[in-house]
């Protein structure tokens, strides 16, 4: 299964991602740059009901809930401040911006993690950055460090070359399944070519929207087993958006599929990826198809204080891989999380929030688990 890859959310969103905001930052002075130090510390604690299945910043982790009738300890609490963030981004006079951003969120332990590493000119951008299939405009607003699954495209940054005009971008990206085991019943899976993304976001009054595609290639070559070698071609889009039906309160959602690219639709599989495709019997590759969508809304009660709902789910189609003994019955099939929240922010760049969050997974043959949890998240940005 794809190697976990930790998540954090974007500066300008609520909490987890947004409570942080770019006009929060520290102005340094460097002479003609422009130049801002910003980032935030951020203190999360989590009350896991039915058993541990907290990872770094205390996120929920759909591969640790026992699936089955298997025994449980129940009642775990864990506090951390692993997901604190620190960036440095700077313009020239020429227009030329660099950014370098960084937590400490690195599989629970507190080791630096390079989130962002760009320079960008014109409308041209090289370097590791949010992945160009992904968008912001559909999430709900959620404090768990990972997470509703489903969410559009991947939540993740990966490095690329990408160029935006207008409303419009395209990327040319490393794969995100790059060394994970991402074909099932076949040794050797490697990457041949890089992935091809494009995406429109934009918005009109109190409604925002994005559409996404990419295209990759799923392939591999056992030289050193069978011999065998076989590629298919992967592809993945989303719809995602957000409408404010109101002053107070709004709704938002997104939905997905792949086809060949389950690395893309957020949180499928063990937890966050997992088999794109499966080889039969000959050899020959046949690729998986895998679905994503969540849904939210938001009641703002004024002074900084929120009301926020989410679901989010992925369902990923197992039973031709299982029924060609490609794929075990016990592989994770489905995802799902349902989470409310409330949030407030007692004064200016401090920002609190507690929430209930319930996480549910099923494998292939219909064995499934369930895990409640309770969290905290106290974030401070400068």
């Amino acid at each position: 299964m794809m190697t976990r890859n930790k998540l954090g959310f974007a500066i300008g969103l609520v909490l987890s991602g947004s409570m942080a905001s770019q006009a929060m930052a520290v102005e340094l002075s460097t002479g003609d740059y422009k130049t801002s130090l910003y980032g935030f510390a951020r203190f999360a604690a989590a009350y896991d009901m039915d058993e541990d299945i907290s990872a770094g910043g205390r996120a929920g982790q759909f591969n640790a809930i026992t699936v089955g009738n298997g025994n449980t300890s129940d009642g775990h609490f864990g506090a951390d401040a692993t997901g604190s963030r620190l960036g440095l981004v700077t313009t020239s006079p020429e227009g030329v911006t660099v950014r370098v951003e960084m937590d400490f969120d690195r599989d629970g332990t507190i080791t630096p993690r390079l989130r962002r590493a760009y320079g960008e000119y014109n409308g041209v951008l090289m370097g590791q950055e949010w992945s160009n299939f992904h968008s912001f405009v559909g999430n709900p607003s959620i404090l768990d460090w990972d997470n509703l699954p489903g969410r559009a495209g991947l939540q993740s940054r990966i490095t690329q070359a990408r160029y935006t005009t207008g409303p419009l971008s395209f990327s040319v990206e490393d794969d995100t399944s790059r060394g994970s085991n991402n074909i099932a019943n076949a040794a050797g899976d490697k990457v041949g070519l890089p992935v091809f993304t494009a995406r429109l976001e934009d918005g009109a009054g109190g409604m925002k929207y994005s559409v996404g595609a990419l295209l990759k290639q799923v392939s591999y070559d056992d030289a050193t087993g069978t011999g065998n070698d076989d590629s298919a071609l992967g592809f993945a889009t989303f719809l995602a958006g957000n409408i404010a039906l109101t002053d107070m309160f709004s709704v938002m959602g997104s939905v997905s599929y792949s086809d060949g690219a389950a690395n893309y639709i957020y949180r499928s599989g063990e937890n966050f990826g997992g088999f794109e495709a499966y080889a039969d019997a000959n050899g020959d590759l046949e690729t998986i198809t895998t679905y994503g969508a969540n849904i939210g809304a938001k009641l703002s009660l004024g002074g900084g204080r929120s009301i926020n709902l989410g679901y989010g789910t992925t369902m990923k189609d197992l039973d031709d891989a299982v029924a060609a003994n490609a794929a075990p019955a016990t592989t994770a099939e489905s995802n799902s999380m349902l989470a409310v929240n409330y949030q407030w922010s007692p004064v200016s760049k401090v920002n609190m929030g507690v929430e209930f969050a319930r996480l549910s997974t099923e494998n292939q043959n219909g064995d499934d688990g369930d895990a409640n949890r309770l969290m905290f998240v106290g974030q401070y940005n400068f």
